[in-house]
């Protein structure tokens, strides 16, 4: 696509969160970018509305919508079908953007044009210490292997949809996101591929991902996240890997290690022991912080034990049962009205 017919439209869901709205339009209003832009926030049912919030900021291009709660994928699917623009940027009502953000999008689509790209997350220097550990974990080559943009080689790039970007063609072609969530921004990466479209990842396309969660709320969005991934696996075969078994192979290891341990066959437990020395000692290279690089060894357990049992689980129940995922697990979807 010719980059001067180019326009950009951000998609923004929203559930009751104008504390957020503020933040992330208050950023959007600093960026570098000299061209015009629109924004469009689709409230998902609140109750407690960002309308107002939305009115403090006439200097963006600001189109508000409210809806039925059908759930963020539904949303943003909702606010593209009536953006402006013609190349879509998916975000979070949670993230802050850097000045630097849409120049950076507009280079890369220049230099190697893509109709869907992803870009990393980062931890901001306003964020707490458990939100920079669990930025950590969700972001270090060490847990997650670097699929949520902490690596620049990375073929068959995923997108995730706090911070992808889409065009208006390849939404058109594949109809958008899906009723699962989450595991919704996976699912449209393959029917993407499917549809003859690439991916890529933007690395210096970076937001800064607040997640407002704390150690409960982690666990049960990891939980989450491994129990979608075996669902995703039943719908696109030719996207697994053996990779998705790690957390849980992790569980089984560690548990066995400290049976071990007791029995006084130590060796296997000094291994993990080993394990969270080498990721305390990235965390504080990269946090330059004690306390969040302990907090990292605490999000790392939380993250593979939720994600390890979620996956165990969902595998097993798909394996046994003729019903279909959305039948086995409802509260994995939602309802389109």
């Amino acid at each position: 696509m010719p980059m001067d017919k180019l326009s950009f439209s951000f998609v923004i869901p929203v559930f009751n969160r104008p504390d957020e709205v503020y933040e992330l339009l208050a950023s959007l209003t600093e960026q570098s970018y000299d061209k015009a832009f629109e924004v469009v926030l689709v409230e998902d049912g609140s109750t407690e509305s960002a309308e107002a919030v939305v009115k403090q900021f006439d200097t963006l291009q600001v189109s508000y919508f409210f809806k039925e709660n059908t759930g963020p994928g539904d949303s943003r699917n909702y606010g593209m079908q009536r953006a402006k623009g013609n190349y879509f940027i998916v975000l979070d009502s949670d993230c802050i953007i850097p000045p630097q953000y849409l120049s950076e999008v507009e280079k890369e689509l220049s230099s190697a044009y893509v109709d869907c790209f992803g870009g990393p997350d980062a931890a901001h220097e306003s964020f707490s210490t458990v939100q920079k550990a669990i930025n950590y974990v969700m972001t270090s080559v060490l847990t997650t292997g670097g699929i949520r943009g902490a690596k620049k080689a990375v073929s068959k790039f995923q997108p995730r949809s706090f911070n992808m970007g889409i065009s208006k063609a390849a939404f058109d072609e594949t109809q958008g996101f899906g009723n699962i969530h989450p595991g919704e921004d996976p699912d449209l990466t393959f029917r993407i591929w499917n549809a003859g479209f690439e991916t890529r990842l933007f690395p210096d396309a970076y937001v800064y991902h607040k997640r407002r969660i704390d150690w409960q709320k982690f666990y049960k969005q990891v939980n989450k996240f491994g129990s979608v991934r075996p669902i995703l696996n039943k719908w696109h075969p030719k996207t697994k890997k053996l990779t998705y078994w790690f957390p849980t192979i992790f569980n089984i290891g560690l548990f066995s290690a400290m049976v071990l341990f007791l029995m006084g066959y130590p060796v296997i437990f000094y291994v993990f022991i080993g394990y969270f020395v080498v990721l305390f000692f990235d965390a504080l290279t990269k946090n330059k912080s004690v306390p969040i690089a302990f907090l990292a060894i605490f999000a790392a357990l939380i993250q593979f034990i939720g994600y390890g049992i979620g996956f165990l689980k969902s595998t097993l129940i798909l394996n046994f049962s003729n019903k279909r995922p959305e039948e086995l697990f409802p509260k994995l979807f939602f309802s389109k009205k």
